[in-house]
Order: C-alpha cells, then sequence, then structure tokens
C-alpha cells in the first residue's frame, strides 16, 4: 500500500512538473516597454538569417499561424506581439551588409540598432540623417513606426531610405523602393510590421559635423516666433530641441531651448569626434525618481534640469554624439506602476493657444502623473500613408507614470483622450506606437488616410499572417 502511495506521488508530481514545464517553456509570456500588456505567445523565433526566415514564413503559412515582429520592443501598446502568434525576434539579423562611404550609402540588416551604423560610419566621417533621440533602436523598428529626430533640415525617416526588401506574408522576397513596388514603399514604412519582415535597408547618410549648443530661456508664448525666425531662418542651426515646465511653479509656462549651430571651425570636430558612452547616471536617476512622487520634486527636477543645460551652453558635440542621448536613467521598475509615452503634434502656429488648451485640462487632473515634456520640430512629410506631419508641427513627447490596475489604466485612457481632442482641435495629429487609448473616431480623424492602409493590408496580406494588437484593435 505504501509503495502505490509513493508511486501514485510520483506520478503526480511528474504529471505537474511536465504541465508546468509546458506552460513555461511551450508558450512564453511577453510584454512591451509598456508593461501593460503581458500575454502568452505561441512561440519565440529567432531571425538566425534570411534562409530560417523565409521558412518562418512558409511553416506560418502550411500551419495557419499568426506572426509578429519584435526588435527591442519600445512600442508600447503591442505593436511587437499578439496572444497565441509566433513573436519573431529580429535582433540577430544585425550584421551590416554593404557601405558605399564615396556614395553615403549604407545597407544594413533590419536588426540592426543605429549604434551598430553609429560605430561603422563614424570612422569615415560620416553620419546618420533621421532617427530617435536615443540609438539603441532596430533600423526594422524605427522604419514600421517612421521615426523623427532632433534635425530640422530633414524630414521622417522615410526621406532618407533609398530601398528595402521585403519578405511578404506569401513567403516571396521583393525588392521596395520609389521606383520598383513602388505601391508597398509608403505603407511598409509606419506599416507596423503588418505586409511582412523587412530583412534589409539602404539608408541615405549626411557628414559628421560639429556642432555647438546655444541654450536659452523663454516664455512659451514666444517659442513660436523665436523657431521660425531665429531656428528656420537660421541656416546654421542643425538640431533643435526643446522642453517645457511640468513642475507646478511654472506649469506648462516655462521652456528652455537648446540649437545645435554648426561651428566655424570644423578642424575641431576631430577632438569631439570619438563616440561617447554611457556616464554615471545617479544623479539624474535620483532628481527623476523625486519628481514621481511631489510636486516640489517636480520643481526641484526641473530647475537641475534647466540649470544642467544652461551650464553647457556653448559647448560642442558632433552630430553623432548628439544622436547617442542617455537614457539609462529613465529606467524604471515598479509592480505596480509603469512609465508610458505619449507624443501630439501640434501645428507650429498653434502652439501658444495648444499650450493653453492643454494646461487648463491638466491643471483639473490632480492625479495625472506628467514627468517630463520634450519638443521637437517635424518638417512636413506626407510619404508615408500613415504621417503624422500634415503640416510642419511641432512634436511634444509626455513622459507619464501611472498604475498597471484596470482602474488606473482606465483613468489614463481617460485623460490621455481628452488630450488627443484638444490636439485634434488645434489641427493635431497623435503618434501610433503608444498604448491604444485612442478611440477609432480620432484614429480617423488624426489619420485620414488609415481606412486605405487597412485596405492594402487586406490586399497583401489576404490571410491576416502577421498582427498585433494594433491591427486587431482598430482593423475596419
Amino acid at each position: 500500500m505504501k509503495k502505490g502511495l509513493f508511486v501514485c506521488f510520483y506520478v503526480a508530481l511528474f504529471t505537474a512538473s511536465v504541465y508546468l514545464y509546458s506552460y513555461i517553456y511551450s508558450d512564453p509570456t511577453v510584454e512591451d516597454a509598456g508593461h501593460l500588456l503581458p500575454v502568452r505567445v505561441k512561440e519565440i523565433k529567432q531571425a538566425d538569417g534570411e534562409k530560417v526566415l523565409k521558412k518562418i514564413v512558409q511553416d506560418a503559412n502550411r500551419t495557419g499561424s499568426q506572426l509578429s515582429i519584435a526588435g527591442m520592443q519600445h512600442s508600447q501598446g503591442g505593436q511587437t506581439y499578439y496572444p497565441g502568434s509566433v513573436m519573431i525576434n529580429m535582433k540577430p539579423f544585425n550584421k551590416i551588409i554593404h557601405f558605399q562611404p564615396e556614395k553615403r550609402l549604407i545597407t544594413v540588416q533590419s536588426g540592426a540598432t543605429w549604434d551598430d551604423i553609429q560605430r561603422h560610419i563614424n570612422p569615415y566621417g560620416l553620419a546618420v540623417k533621421v532617427m530617435q533621440s536615443q540609438n539603441i533602436f532596430t533600423i526594422g523598428g524605427s522604419l514600421s513606426v517612421n521615426v523623427h529626430g532632433r534635425d530640422i533640415r530633414h524630414e521622417s525617416l522615410i526621406d532618407t531610405v533609398e530601398s528595402f526588401r521585403l519578405l511578404k506574408p506569401d513567403g516571396t522576397i521583393v525588392l521596395v523602393s520609389r521606383n520598383e513596388n513602388e505601391e508597398l514603399f509608403p505603407y511598409v514604412i509606419g506599416g507596423y510590421g503588418l505586409f511582412g519582415i523587412i530583412l534589409d535597408v539602404t539608408l541615405s547618410l549626411t557628414e559628421d559635423k560639429l556642432y555647438q549648443k546655444e541654450t536659452k530661456e523663454l516664455d512659451y508664448r514666444a517659442y513660436t516666433r523665436y523657431f521660425q525666425q531665429q531656428v528656420k531662418e537660421n541656416t546654421a542651426v542643425k538640431m533643435h530641441l526643446a522642453r517645457i515646465s511640468v513642475a507646478p511653479d511654472s506649469f506648462l509656462r516655462e521652456m528652455y531651448v537648446t540649437d545645435y549651430v554648426e561651428a566655424e571651425n570644423q578642424k575641431l570636430l576631430k577632438n569631439e569626434n570619438t563616440l561617447k558612452e554611457d556616464r554615471i547616471v545617479a544623479l539624474p536617476k535620483l532628481f527623476l525618481g523625486l519628481s514621481r512622487y511631489s510636486g516640489w520634486g517636480k520643481d526641484l527636477f526641473w530647475d537641475v534640469q534647466k540649470q544642467y543645460a544652461l551650464e553647457e551652453n556653448g559647448s560642442f558635440e558632433s552630430r553623432n554624439n548628439v544622436m547617442r542621448s542617455e537614457t539609462d536613467f529613465m529606467n524604471y521598475e515598479s509592480s505596480t506602476r509603469t512609465e508610458i509615452l505619449q507624443e501630439y503634434f501640434v501645428p507650429v502656429a498653434e502652439f501658444s493657444a495648444y499650450i493653453d488648451d492643454m494646461r487648463n485640462l491638466l491643471e483639473k487632473e490632480k492625479e495625472f502623473n506628467l514627468l517630463n515634456i520634450t519638443i521637437r520640430y517635424v518638417e512636413k512629410s506626407d510619404q508615408a500613408v500613415l504621417s503624422y506631419a500634415k503640416e510642419d508641427m511641432f512634436a511634444l513627447v509626455l513622459l507619464i507614470n501611472q498604475g498597471k490596475s484596470a482602474q488606473e489604466v482606465e483613468k489614463s485612457k481617460d485623460v490621455i483622450q481628452d488630450m488627443i481632442d484638444v490636439t485634434l482641435d488645434h489641427g493635431g495629429s497623435y503618434y501610433l506606437p503608444y498604448y491604444s487609448f485612442p478611440s477609432e473616431e480620432q484614429l480617423e480623424k488624426a489619420y485620414p488616410r488609415i481606412e486605405a492602409f487597412f485596405k492594402k493590408k487586406q490586399e497583401v496580406d489576404p490571410q491576416k499572417r502577421f498582427t498585433n494588437y494594433f491591427y486587431e484593435e482598430y482593423q475596419q
């Protein structure tokens, strides 16, 4: 009897172990940088070469599996995965394929990062034209959301793309450019991985230059005129960045701006062109941490930010290093809270009136924990079907601290939808790589070509082989 019980116990233990192993390893849980949508996917496949990627698509067509594409996963609304799908990790697919410094062209696999490109081209005195303000992201991911950055003399990333190869949902590979398979060009760039796998991309480059920082304080009401007269019309200014206060004592009133002006003596570039690496971030991390939990912490953080920027006035920095901004101090881990991004685009002429309306809205939302607003300029760019810059715009990037519970997510949704309404009322739009807070009506108003986008998706991928949360949330 005892032996029988002993055997039964171990059979039960073995069965439970097998079940637990299957639960943990067969259907892995994934999440993105927003930490609001953890889900179980069918499997994670590694992009270990072009043949492997082609086989993944072919196998999916045979089995009926859905596919999603992931890079660094800094999109925050499930754009890189979907429950039950096979998620393809593109990070191993990261080779530099071809570099033509004399033509200022580079071809890279889509899992390569901007850092990979910078390290390759910096010794040749070359730099990227358009990328995010950080260099940690994959090229394929950046194309999929059609990024923009600090450069005010180029438009969005789509404007710097010469061509790319696309592994389509049917398993075939095509070259896409403005002259070949051109109908796919404006859909795949800014297409959130819904039209297939971008295999490799050829980008145009520019010269690495030495810039001198010019930083000054401004009242928000003077910003539009300042930008138009002293930045846009001054051809020596190549890059631009601004911040507006979210601190209680100066909420949405004080600003400081930093212009990156081409230095008169470019021979000094040799003293500044070593690529900078991450520095100690304990102090800014401390101040940002204080700002998460109190109004006085926000006031202190704003004063420190502003003072630090003003003290750097007149300093020199290479173009490549301007594009290597540090983000480690923003890393945030909490079991109950997370930090999300929102990005709103507003016409340049509407800025001060828009800020007034946003202030009137947010001063009533005492529990809405807004930590930072960074402002950039985006020139009109309507090549992508899902273009966010219908005219010359200021882009406001908002960092928000919020809870993870369903109730707290719903509270954030209400405020964010109100902010989007204010943005749309001023002729603006919003960026799509974030949590699906916006309503369908807001999406249609911000992106009037969304119906054409979904129609093209159905045409290219009738079996819905590639999918993600964004598509499943809004498809018509």
